[in-house]
């Protein structure tokens, strides 16, 4: 048998109502197509058993594979095993090696085994059991070789459903494959999806091993590059050949990185590779840039320090910004911006100074500066530069001129750092 298709189906009414977010289902996809199953819908139903049979009935109409997260746990809106078990004529009979790990989990952390408990270890006839090494609700996948169908049910906690995926269920499914796909990513910062798409257009068409996929997110695109093949160095081989034709494009200019994650993920990495200390003034972006910066593990060893300049005299006290520079150009200005970047480099002895000065609105715009001006500057050694920013034209939301205004200090770090590594100041990953 092989696999040629899957589906997802996400159980529990808390997907629904938007008190979870759905990360399961985002993990699965992404091994799925690391697996080389591909992949057409993805479902979401409550607790409810005959909402559930439907949709499951429905998926194995299209797909060899259907995986099921949630409604394993030990409670009675747990549904998902029982209802799977009805729709494929599977009685539930204990499986008193999975009832010996559920107890030997409770004795080890210590909490009283009930007869819910027990229900965890009530398995579908003639399943096959994928150990649940972080919880007590064993993975089960029900198996239909006549059919050609199977089912997979896996626990709902990411905690649980992550590992168990990568460490059981990827080992299992491989048998039923024949090839994989790899994707890489190429993160753009600087052109909109439309610019994208322009330039890229002919190479888009004509691309169906690899196939080429442009995303769009706040500020940025994403160019997702999957090639299908044999093995995975058929496939690397296919998609670096792809990567090599865009980068001769205008779009390469804008690349920031393959497979660089956020901004703020490859301004670390690089940050940390040639050794180099950062600090952020900020005004209008309130310390979103330091936020974005420390969300990334490693940031401590980078980042020196920021402060928030929101007042003209914390601009002048701490950032050094001459009391002449505001009168005349305003707070609000290219001279501002840079003052702030050196003097927040001077102040915490960082190797680059970032900084934001802006007007992030509703309010507080003018003809001649309207909401969404923002500069934003950045000083290092034999590189300076300051950016100035005309977001939303003034339609924009406050958040999402603060956010696009932190991606641009962030991204303006990095053309810094690629200044110092490669004498220029033409940013390439």
């Amino acid at each position: 048998m092989l696999i040629s298709s899957a589906e997802i189906i996400s159980v529990g009414t808390e997907l629904l109502l938007g008190d979870v977010v759905n990360t399961d289902a985002a993990f699965i996809s992404r091994r799925l197509a690391a697996l080389g199953i591909a992949q057409y819908r993805q479902t979401v139903v409550g607790d409810n058993a005959g909402r559930l049979e439907a949709a499951l009935g429905e998926a194995l109409g299209r797909a060899d594979l259907v995986i099921l997260t949630g409604g394993l746990g030990p409670t009675y809106d747990d549904l998902t095993k029982e209802t799977a078990a009805k729709l494929m004529k599977r009685s539930l009979v204990v499986d008193e090696r999975t009832l010996g790990r559920i107890e030997a989990r409770a004795r080890a952390f210590g909490f009283e085994m009930t007869e819910n408990n027990k229900k965890q270890a009530l398995i579908p006839e003639g399943s096959f059991i994928l150990d649940n090494d972080n919880g007590t609700a064993p993975g089960i996948v029900i198996e239909d070789f006549e059919k050609g169908k199977l089912i997979m049910l896996l626990p709902g906690p990411p905690s649980e459903c992550e590992p168990m995926f990568h460490e059981k269920a990827e080992p299992y499914l491989r048998r039923f494959t024949s090839g994989v796909l790899v994707s890489h990513t190429l993160n753009i910062f600087g052109l909109g999806e439309s610019k994208v798409e322009s330039i890229l257009r002919e190479i888009m068409l004509a691309s169906e091993n690899p196939t080429l996929a442009p995303y769009a997110k706040d500020g940025e695109v994403q160019l997702r590059v999957t090639a299908s093949g044999i093995d995975t160095a058929e496939c690397e081989r296919l998609c670096s050949e792809l990567i090599e034709r865009i980068y001769s494009t205008e779009v390469g200019k804008y690349i920031y990185g393959i497979d660089a994650g956020t901004l703020e993920d490859a301004l670390v990495r690089e940050l940390i590779a040639q050794k180099k200390r950062i600090a952020a003034a900020e005004s209008c972006t309130g310390g979103y840039v330091a936020k974005r910066i420390t969300n990334v593990s490693g940031s401590s060893e980078v980042l020196d320090g920021s402060i928030v300049t929101y007042a003209n005299r914390v601009k002048e006290r701490f950032c050094n910004v001459s009391r002449e520079t505001l009168q005349k150009y305003g707070a609000v200005s290219r001279q501002t911006a840079i003052e702030m970047a050196r003097g927040v480099r001077e102040l915490f002895g960082a190797d680059i100074g970032v900084s934001t000065t802006g007007i992030a609105g509703p309010t507080g715009g003018t003809p001649e500066k309207p909401v969404g001006t923002v500069f934003v500057g950045v000083s290092a050694d034999g590189f300076e530069e300051v950016r100035e920013l005309h977001i939303g034209n003034g339609l924009a939301s406050r958040e999402k001129v603060r956010y696009i205004s932190a991606s641009n200090a962030l991204h303006l770090a990095l053309t810094a750092l690629a200044a110092i590594k490669n004498n220029s100041k033409e940013f390439l990953s």
